[in-house]
């Protein structure tokens, strides 16, 4: 896991010292340093590196990586099956000098060429500056767990892992993008389309690859895709029996943990005791045998929401003991944390749940644990929220299939998981509006014009198509966001199993009743870990993951600091991006609604907040204008 960052200009030009982007992304690569610089054509390309040393610590794993033939490599991630595919690239006659999975990727880049990508296992962005072939080629992982921004202007194109470097690398201030911003206040979306809330600067598409013609001296940036979220089953799944399929799955997974624990320094697991992270630490517990050293991390604090006891209890069902870290923080830390939190994460943060993440890595870099297992993207794969029983039974009855509603719906009733726990204020971002009172909406004039982003199930959409949409642009992308920020702030690297695409292209197109069957959740998947994960985990109802009081907080404790960022002089007010009237209407409201119960989401309250804390911390970079409304702000339904 590193930094990586490149320019590519017009030779002759002037190019930015590299030097200033090791002190930007320094935190994600502390263990080496390094720059390229090369001559191509009628462009001149430079690489800047940040490595932090997970697989093969010597110095000859450094990076930028060249090959004989003049090729260099910058790279960030990891590639899991890098063994196999070294063995494969060595039968056909490829020699390797390093231990190293970049060494790997560059000797597949240069025998397969873009061809590689379909063989990779793993997560990567990186860039690729094909000597022999004259031409540089960026790309992300499929799901796109690491990240990968640009920017292109007739100087030439820029591309980093961080926000935060590109505006230093472009060296000129950028206008605000209104659909970016628009669709984050109105329906708490970051990620969900290339676009970032900084006019020209985009992510690289998750799946796609961006290639340069290097002898062209006009520079084309049209990323292009190698792979989707996919909606057609695996072939014959139709022909399994459950339990045949529960067994496939199982195997999946065994593998996509095998391959995730492969590293040179230390791994630990993310323990909070529900399904998914007992699965990773109950596999991979089997998979390293009796007296393994697994770093388990729990989560806790002081309130009622703190689950690190069951999570102890599940871990000694496993035979071994977790390490819990204290999560407890008062109010007024939380507005310093939110403040340092808000420069790693270069957009908006979604919740307090970010700082809490912030804190678990802080942890973890404390403790040793460079390397650390999550179980991300379970709960989109395996039909886990709360939402996806409301539109397995939205479909259903838009198919007529009343019996089978009634059933599914009896089943959850009876055995109080899912139905107990819904939140009408959350739960209004998916319902049909003809069914509700109107939703909060503190968008300013700057925004007029930006069309609402509707998140709940259109008439004709089936489940899987939602599950697609959520991995590929809703859901999935913001988590991975302040995943790998959250964890990079503190140089520690963050695996995910469940994002194995291999397991992605079985569950995602999965007929829903495996996933939401006899009232649970994740069905398949618990049938699957049967007689490995503890029941007390494996079929626990009451599962709500880390919580912590920050709407109360917002209420009562940190009223003051609310007010202040929500004064008449506020960054946002001045941008027009909010409507301060609404936004003190809306706030007042929410501060009169009970703890549990109300109409109003608490992230209709943070939300504003945290995008006025942001607009503060990259200030330097903001041209003071908000860009003009070009295209939509997501490809939602």
């Amino acid at each position: 896991m590193c930094g990586i960052a490149g320019v590519l200009r017009p030779g002759g030009t002037a190019m930015p010292p590299l030097d200033t982007v090791h002190r930007l992304q320094g935190h994600r690569g502390p263990d080496g340093r390094g720059q390229r610089s090369f001559e191509t054509g009628p462009w001149q390309l430079a690489f800047s590196h940040q490595r932090l040393a997970v697989i093969d610590l010597s110095d000859a794993a450094a990076q930028p990586m060249l090959a004989d033939d003049g090729s260099a490599l910058v790279f960030n991630g990891e590639i899991y099956n890098y063994l196999e595919l070294r063995q494969e690239l060595e039968t056909s006659g490829q020699r390797f000098s390093t231990r190293s999975d970049t060494e790997v990727l560059l000797a597949a880049l240069r025998v397969w060429g873009a061809a590689a990508l379909e063989r990779l296992n793993g997560m990567w962005a990186f860039a690729w500056y094909d000597r022999p072939g004259r031409r540089l080629l960026l790309s992300r992982d499929r799901v796109g767990i690491k990240p990968l921004y640009h920017v292109a202007s007739s100087r030439g194109l820029v591309f980093a892992s961080e926000i935060k470097t590109l505006l230093w690398l472009s060296g000129r201030r950028f206008e605000l993008d209104p659909a970016a911003i628009s669709a984050y206040l109105d329906q708490s979306l970051l990620d969900a389309s290339p676009r970032t809330m900084f006019a020209g600067v985009e992510s690289l598409p998750a799946g796609s690859l961006l290639e340069i013609d290097l002898t062209d001296d006009v520079l084309r940036t049209a990323p292009r895709s190698y792979w989707k979220v996919p909606l057609d089953p695996v072939p014959g799944v139709h022909d399994r029996s459950p339990a045949e399929i529960a067994e496939e799955l199982r195997a999946l997974f065994e593998d996509a943990v095998r391959l995730r624990l492969r590293s040179d320094v230390p791994v630990g697991i993310l323990l909070s005791g529900g399904v998914d992270s007992s699965a990773i630490a109950a596999t991979a517990g089997r998979l390293l045998g009796p007296g393994a050293d697994l770093h388990l991390l729990t989560a806790g604090s002081d309130d009622a929401t703190d689950e690190s006891a069951f999570a102890a209890r599940v871990a000694a069902d496993l035979g071994h003991v977790v390490g819990r870290v204290d999560l407890a923080f008062t109010p007024q830390e939380a507005i310093d944390l939110l403040h340092r939190a808000t420069w790693h994460h270069d957009e908006p943060l979604g919740s307090f749940t970010s700082v809490a993440h912030y804190l678990l890595m802080k942890a973890a870099a404390e403790r040793g644990v460079t390397v650390i297992l999550s179980g991300q993207g379970a709960d989109e794969l395996l039909c886990g929220y709360r939402k996806y029983l409301g539109f397995h039974l939205q479909q259903l009855l838009h198919d007529r299939r009343l019996v089978s509603a009634a059933t599914t719906l009896a089943g959850f009733t009876a055995n109080r998981s899912v139905v107990t726990q819904f939140s009408l204020a959350e739960g209004r971002r998916y319902l049909p509006s003809r069914l509700l009172p109107p939703r909060p909406d503190v968008r300013g004039p700057a925004l007029a014009g930006q069309a609402p982003v509707r998140l709940g199930l259109p008439r004709g959409m089936t489940v899987q198509e939602r599950q697609a949409l959520d991995v590929g642009v809703l859901s999935v992308p913001q988590l991975l966001h302040y995943e790998d920020r959250m964890s990079m702030a503190w140089s520690r690297e963050v695996r995910l199993p469940f994002m194995d695409h291999r397991l992605v292209e079985l569950l995602v197109p999965l007929a829903t009743d495996l996933k939401l069957r006899s009232g649970w959740s994740k069905w398949i998947f618990r049938h699957a870990m049967d007689g490995l994960v503890p029941d007390r985990a494996l079929w626990r109802r009451d599962k709500r993951g880390f919580e912590n009081p920050g709407g109360e907080w917002l209420k009562n404790e940190l009223r003051s600091e609310v007010l202040a960022l929500f004064g008449e002089d506020a960054r946002m007010v001045r941008y027009g991006l909010v409507d301060r009237a609404e936004l003190m209407r809306t706030y007042e409201a929410f501060r009169r609604q009970p703890r549990t119960g109300g109409t109003i989401w608490f992230k209709d309250v943070f939300n504003p907040l945290a995008l006025e804390l942001w607009l503060r911390a990259f200030d330097d970079h903001l041209s003071g204008t908000v860009a003009e409304p070009s295209r939509p702000a997501t490809a939602t339904s």
